[in-house]
């Protein structure tokens, strides 16, 4: 694990807050729920930068640059089921409302755990490399950099245990990271996709309709999703240019039932160790990843505190010193959607009856797209045009000499990502 995914995680874990005891002010006993079950529902057009600080894949990205980038949009689902009972063979499915147009049964697959290398306690992992470079973090939209920015991340002191200056101030303003299922979680999960069924979603698959979820190893689950409660629409960029003062705009739709918006711009420097990171928080805050979903408390908190943008705002300027930093940047904006949630049996209103849950359900929400910073998706995937033959077997003649145009999208991902020189964290 890098440097830089390690001080990521390493902040998630300083923000995370635990919430326990919701139930003491009535005094109502509450046990369970027996199993719990989380559905992300996700909408994409352009591409987008990875969340949770994984690796970006260039042919993924391609594919939703030709389909997303040219206004239909791409969805995708997790499912993931939670509980506390077990099954000597373990077996789940959702069974989805026709309209989501994915098959009559999605199967919820139980993964097995890979064994984990035993390591001695202060051991150095063998691909240890020590760190180098710096990274320049900015925030904030505008068209010039704030005072006191950018803060500057020596990798090669951090890991001597030198704290840079200004990293203090970014306590406490990070992302709270929600929980869902999982294998390590539970006494026994499922999910999908998974390693035998990736089906994808259609442009027009809707969640609208009614849901089961049955399994040997949880009660049978069902649930109703409403209209305002399908997929976000789509979020396009309607602006994305650079400024001749030397910034980039910003402009992008109003999505339905959006609650926030976030931007991240990611970039290397010229010398291929500096990494470059932007966000649009208000507050100083280091976007190491982009979130991929917020809880309903923690979009409140931060819009109110001016990390996430309101979701009135449309716009936003990325400043001329985080162009010039980073003069290719890759770009990803975001509209969260909050999240429903349903719990069966509902709360007894006597409460010296005991709530017992048998199953707890939630639907969370994003939309999302992205490109390159200041170049809009024509420009990407134009790229320069050699002079070709004609049809009666000449050579065309040359036309005038033009400026330059900016590298195509498939050139920037047959080379790499920023020609390989963007270290993403790991």
């Amino acid at each position: 694990m890098g440097l830089v995914r390690k001080f990521a995680l390493l902040a998630g874990v300083a923000a995370t807050a635990t919430v326990t005891g919701a139930t003491a002010q009535t005094g109502q006993k509450v046990t369970g729920p027996v199993a719990t079950y989380w559905m992300s529902a996700q909408t994409q057009t352009g591409f987008g930068l990875p969340t949770g600080g994984g690796n970006p894949d260039p042919m993924a990205m391609m594919r939703q640059m030709m389909g997303g980038g040219q206004g239909e949009a791409n969805k995708s689902l997790t499912l993931q089921l939670g509980s506390g009972q077990t099954n000597a063979e373990p077996a789940a499915d959702h069974l989805p409302p026709q309209a989501l147009q994915t098959g009559a049964a999605l199967p919820l697959l139980t993964p097995k755990l890979a064994p984990r290398e035993p390591t001695e306690p202060g051991q150095i992992p063998r691909d240890f490399q020590k760190p180098k470079g710096r990274m320049l973090i900015f925030w904030g939209c505008g068209e010039r950099a704030r005072p006191g920015q950018p803060v500057v991340i020596d990798f090669a002191q951090l890991a001597a245990g030198q704290m840079p200056a200004g990293l203090a101030d970014f306590s406490g303003a990070g992302f709270r990271n929600m929980s869902p299922p999982s294998v390590s979680k539970n006494r026994t999960y499922g999910e999908w996709p998974n390693e035998k069924t990736r089906a994808t979603v259609p442009s027009q698959g809707s969640l609208v309709g009614e849901h089961t979820v049955r399994g040997n190893y949880s009660p049978q689950i069902n649930f109703t999703l409403e209209e305002d409660q399908d997929f976000l629409g789509p979020l396009t960029l309607t602006t994305n240019a650079k400024a001749p003062g030397g910034w980039a705009n910003l402009g992008w739709n109003l999505v339905g039932n959006a609650q926030a918006y976030f931007a991240v711009a990611i970039g290397a420097g010229g010398d291929g160790e500096t990494m470059v990171l932007w966000s649009s928080s208000e507050m100083q805050t280091a976007a190491f990843v982009m979130p991929d979903y917020l809880s309903g408390s923690e979009i409140t908190r931060l819009v109110a505190s001016k990390g996430l943008m309101g979701p009135a705002t449309r716009s936003c300027a990325v400043p001329k010193e985080v162009v010039d930093a980073a003069p290719q940047a890759l770009l990803q904006l975001a509209a969260f959607g909050g999240e429903a949630n349903f719990v069966y049996p509902p709360r007894p209103t006597n409460p010296k009856v005991a709530w017992n849950q048998e199953w707890a359900v939630k639907v969370r929400y994003r939309s999302a797209t992205g490109g390159l910073l200041g170049m809009n998706m024509a420009e990407m995937m134009g790229g320069d045009r050699a002079a070709r033959p004609s049809r009666n077997g000449t050579t065309a003649p040359a036309q005038p000499q033009k400026p330059a145009k900016p590298p195509s999208a498939a050139d920037i991902l047959r080379k790499g990502i920023l020609g390989g020189g963007l270290p993403f964290p790991r």
